[in-house]
């Protein structure tokens, strides 16, 4: 119930806020009454969007603040692109975006994935729209933002997920093809992604979180992974140059580091001959100092990609933000 006097209008506080609001106020002591947080509580058990606690004394009322929390409407009306979306960090991000109320482009080489997340993302009242691209080709992705546009209008949000780890693997060995292929995929990729988006979040502003690593940024110790670790290095640069020049356009631009998160894209990297270059250095047991060694979830790094992607991070750009439990810290 709010206190006495208290009415719900246009705004966007939640359920904890305002019972919050209550507990704070010592100047309106009465027994609660008035109307009961029930009456407007969303099925995801969040005051109704667009409410904010007003007094009828005078003509203030309490400022505006976004949704926290579980709240569908976060999101609301925002078209979100994920591209690396059929699995992984990329599939949690997809459905994390969808349930805070985006309408969600997922994109990915395989439709097979893609159609289950799709359809997990239906199942939970969501919009998604299936996109079959490979990001180091640039027509590819110019054709899957059109589709973006010509289906909902507009784009709002780009996480710039996909990549590869490629071939880890002494310098002598590592051929110019497989070089080629990491830095086209991780860093053109990257590039294409966003170049074609920003026309569309130039309209109305927007976010670009882009998927970097804690490798070529913080740590250095895995030998062999020089393809990966430079791509993992120029996005971050990326990151930073494209967050001043489109800050004017009110869009910001940042970039995420994540550390050993359980996915498959470790599965997917060749290592080869390793052993006689890497230095001998043992870690302390448990290397993740925060969890005891184990990895973080992909279910995690989505949390953040939603809070880059939302309000709740308006005045941040040009950012990285490492998410690995202190394991660059302690392996850098």
């Amino acid at each position: 119930m709010l206190m006495p006097g208290y009415h719900l209008a246009p705004g966007g506080y939640s359920l904890r806020q305002l019972l919050d609001l209550q507990l704070r106020s010592t100047s309106r002591r009465p027994a609660i009454s008035g109307i009961g947080l029930a009456d407007v509580r969303n099925k995801c058990g969040v005051v109704n969007p667009g409410w904010k606690v007003a007094h009828p004394d005078d003509d203030r009322q309490v400022p505006q603040r976004p949704a926290y929390g579980g709240s569908r409407m976060q999101l609301e009306g925002k078209v979100a692109l994920i591209t690396g979306a059929g699995s992984g960090i990329g599939k949690a991000a997809a459905l994390r975006l969808a349930e805070a109320g985006a309408k969600a482009a997922i994109l990915s080489r395989s439709a097979d994935e893609l159609e289950k997340v799709a359809d997990e993302i239906e199942r939970n009242e969501g919009e998604a729209l299936v996109l079959t691209a490979d990001i180091s080709q640039p027509e590819e992705m110019q054709r899957a933002v059109q589709k973006i546009i010509d289906r909902w209008g507009r784009l709002d949000i780009v996480f710039a997920n996909a990549g590869i780890n490629g071939v880890w693997a002494p310098i002598e060995e590592l051929s110019p093809e497989e070089w080629n292929q990491t830095i086209s995929i991780n860093l053109s990729g990257t590039f294409y992604t966003i170049k074609y988006a920003v026309p569309y979040l130039k309209r109305q502003g927007g976010s670009v979180i882009v998927t970097s690593s804690v490798n070529g940024t913080r740590m250095f110790s895995n030998t062999g992974a020089t393809a990966y670790s430079a791509t993992k290095a120029a996005q971050v640069a990326i990151t930073k140059m494209l967050a001043l020049e489109l800050a004017a356009e009110q869009v910001r631009v940042n970039v995420i580091c994540p550390g050993a998160i359980e996915s498959e894209i470790d599965e997917n990297t060749e290592r080869r001959h390793l052993e006689h270059v890497r230095p001998p250095v043992d870690f302390p047991e448990g290397k993740i100092p925060l969890t005891g060694g184990k990895s973080g979830t992909a279910e995690q790094v989505a949390e953040l990609v939603l809070f880059l992607a939302s309000d709740l991070s308006s005045h941040i750009t040009g950012t990285e933000v490492w998410i690995d439990g202190a394991q660059s810290l302690l392996q850098g």
